[in-house]
């Protein structure tokens, strides 16, 4: 191994591999890694420029220890940014501390690794490097040690209840109702970025931390160190980027449901909201309100007069969201001139179709700089000259029709490369041209990659059924995803699927997902509503009239009880718009989340870092949902304190669980003192 400072980083040269460490801001270190071909340039997720900092590298000459297993006789090296540094030994096993405390290492069990000699004939080696046959890319898997004691969370959405992720194997692909954000926050002091696109796999094991990269050309990750995860998250998202201002004009409620069929269903339903007297933010206008997929425009036989639409929905104060799928029907009269242009996905192998609901499609390559302009202009002239306020910007993972990644290839290369940062590329399509206008850009997304959070994304948690364990999911999906750098994050109230909004059980998942949601950065009504015994608008195949629509998913929907609950959460949620407010306007300066693991208010607290079934939604109200059927009571442990409970006016002193009621008109809440 060969040491060397260039320019205020530590270089290492060994068996062809070239190994850079570098400063990235406050506490902050890059690593980067390479073969003979070296770095590409990328910079990924790592897109602000980090502030400058003063590092110090030493090269320690042969015969020097560097007090973690080195031999004598072999040259060592350090770098330290901060609070953060990194030491190198002899083989090319990188250890960092936080201060003087180990934090992390690398795991090598080979020859003369002397980190533990009794292994070293296993060569195990901390970066493997493997090539692709025929190719200039790598398999690679990195190692690292593993404290048992130690926590782990954020990494974006996975649909399960385990919040801590020590254990747990994640899959770094992207899916419809996953969404891989490579960020975890550790209990141990610091945030650990895998600064890499490419489709793999991370184990948090007990005996080892692995990341794999299933094609690669290069090592990327970037770590962070602090005392708190607020501050943990602050440094991360001075890296990544943070989210825009949220206009307060969406901080209420969004209208939705699959699906609205005609221009006079959603002016229907915007103007019994106006006679209800509640505001309605937005209303979403979703999928096959178009003729063909891919081409982007609204079926005119229902839609006649989208701007005159649009103009009464204004005047209402409501703005206007509209479905964009990236997917394009060979039917559609933008198929042909995209194929030809090279703008939409390749296969490697067989047919050219990437997804096959509902039409013959492929999907559009947003790596492609022409592809991106090319569904703007289409967008832009079909919806956003209309006045179309946003869009939604739905299977945006892509959804494929086989999640077979070693299939497609984009503009940028393998799919298995690059295919996470996919649902970035295609927000960003708007986001770079809506930008330009000036004013604030909210679009929705169900997918999402590390620094996705600056590009006015609001993600939400995919097609997800509606079950009380889907709603346990989402307890920790939307807590891990602001942990993730993403505060922007939403579900549809009572789940995706549901058989029959008829069904006693249904109602009550229903009016504890909206309590919970009221609770939650957006509040939106959506959900594919059974039975399914609306007749079709007409007998085609094709356009706005033919695909059926869910039940009626307004708050008046459920029942007189029902809509009494909700339209007094709706009160609620406007009662605290000065709070929500700040609480964006916090996300926007430092990266919080509005919705907060127990810890990240009170790190302090051990019982705080084992909570995962309660929440606090910004530093004041701590949010115990209930997540189960016919539950009416529950335990909440609060932290120390004062603390009231919202709906009696009953104070308690904290430090201890409390086991409090919980009708179904209410969820419990405690307001911090």
């Amino acid at each position: 191994m060969r040491f060397e400072e260039i320019g205020g980083a530590l270089v290492c040269r060994h068996n062809g591999e070239t190994l850079r460490i570098e400063p990235w801001g406050r506490d902050s270190l890059r690593v980067r890694s390479a073969m003979s071909q070296g770095f590409t340039g990328n910079d990924w997720a790592l897109t602000e420029t980090p502030a400058r900092t003063s590092s110090t590298v030493t090269v320690r000459p042969a015969g020097g220890q560097s007090g973690f297993g080195a031999l004598p006789g072999r040259e060592t090296a350090s770098i330290v940014n901060g609070r953060l540094r990194a030491e190198v030994n002899f083989a090319g096993v990188i250890s960092f501390y936080r201060d003087d405390t180990l934090i992390l290492r690398e795991y090598y069990r080979s020859y003369d690794g002397t980190i533990s000699r009794e292994s070293r004939c296993l060569k195990v080696v901390n970066r493997a490097w493997k090539g692709i046959p025929g190719g200039t890319e790598y398999s690679l898997n990195v190692k690292f040690e593993s404290d048992p004691a130690e926590k782990l969370f954020g990494m974006g959405q996975y649909q399960q209840n385990r919040l801590d992720l020590k254990g747990c194997v994640l899959e770094l692909a992207q899916r419809n109702s996953q969404i891989s954000v490579p960020f975890a926050v550790s209990s141990l002091g610091y945030g650990f970025l895998w600064n890499n696109p490419a489709v793999g796999r991370v184990t948090f094991g007990m005996n080892m931390t692995e990341w794999i990269a299933r094609s690669t050309r290069e090592m990327d990750y970037y770590i962070t160190v602090a005392d708190t995860p607020r501050e943990i998250l602050a440094n991360y998202t001075a890296a990544t980027g943070r989210a825009d201002h949220f206009p307060e004009e969406l901080m209420g409620l969004w209208q939705c449901k699959l699906r609205y069929r005609t221009q006079e269903e959603v002016l229907s339903v915007a103007r019994r909201y106006r006679e209800e007297g509640i505001r309605l933010d937005q209303i979403v206008i979703d999928f096959f309100h178009w003729t063909l997929q891919g081409d982007w425009k609204f079926d005119s036989t229902y839609w006649p007069d989208p701007k005159a639409m649009v103009d009464e929905l204004h005047s209402m104060g409501t703005r206007v969201i509209v479905s964009v799928w990236p997917s394009v029907d060979r039917r559609s009269e933008n198929f042909a001139p995209m194929m030809e242009r090279g703008l939409l996905i390749r296969t490697e192998r067989g047919a050219a179709q990437t997804y096959d609901y509902q039409g013959d499609c492929v999907e559009i390559d947003p790596f492609n700089p022409e592809a991106r302009r090319y569904i703007w202009e289409v967008c832009k002239r079909n919806y956003f000259d209309y006045g179309i306020d946003g869009f939604w910007l739905d299977n945006s993972e892509p959804d494929y029709g086989v999640y077979d990644f070693d299939h497609y290839r984009y503009f940028a290369g393998p799919a298995l490369s690059v295919s996470n940062l996919y649902p970035q590329l295609y927000s960003r399509a708007f986001y770079d041209e809506m930008k330009k206008t000036g004013r604030p850009v909210v679009n929705l997304l169900r997918c999402a990659w590390a620094g996705s959070q600056k590009y006015g994304n609001v993600v939400w948690s995919g097609d997800i059924p509606s079950t009380f364990e889907a709603l346990q999911d989402q307890l920790q999906c939307g807590i891990n995803m602001g942990l993730a750098g993403i505060p922007w994050w939403t579900t549809d109230i009572g789940g995706f699927m549901t058989d029959d909004v008829n069904d006693p059980a249904f109602r009550q998942l229903l009016i504890r997902w909206y309590q919970f949601a009221v609770y939650s950065p957006v509040l939106r009504m959506h959900g594919d509503r059974g039975p399914y015994d609306i007749p079709a608008l007409d007998d085609r195949d094709w356009g706005g009239g033919y695909l059926h629509t869910g039940q009626p998913n307004e708050l008046w929907s459920y029942g007189e009880e029902n809509y009494a609950i909700m339209r007094r959460y709706y009160d609620l949620r406007l009662s605290m718009r000065g709070y929500i407010r700040a609480l964006f306007e916090e996300a926007h300066t430092d990266g919080s989340p509005l919705i907060r693991a127990m810890f990240y208010e009170f790190p302090e607290d051990p019982v705080c870092w084992d909570l995962a079934d309660q929440y606090m939604f910004g530093d004041k109200y701590l949010v115990a949902p209930i997540l189960h059927l016919d539950q009416f009571r529950r335990d909440v442990y609060l932290p120390a304190g004062r603390w009231k409970l919202t709906s009696t006016g009953e104070t308690f002193t904290g430090g201890r669980t409390v086991e409090v009621d919980a009708p179904i008109a209410y969820m419990p809440v405690f307001k911090r003192a």
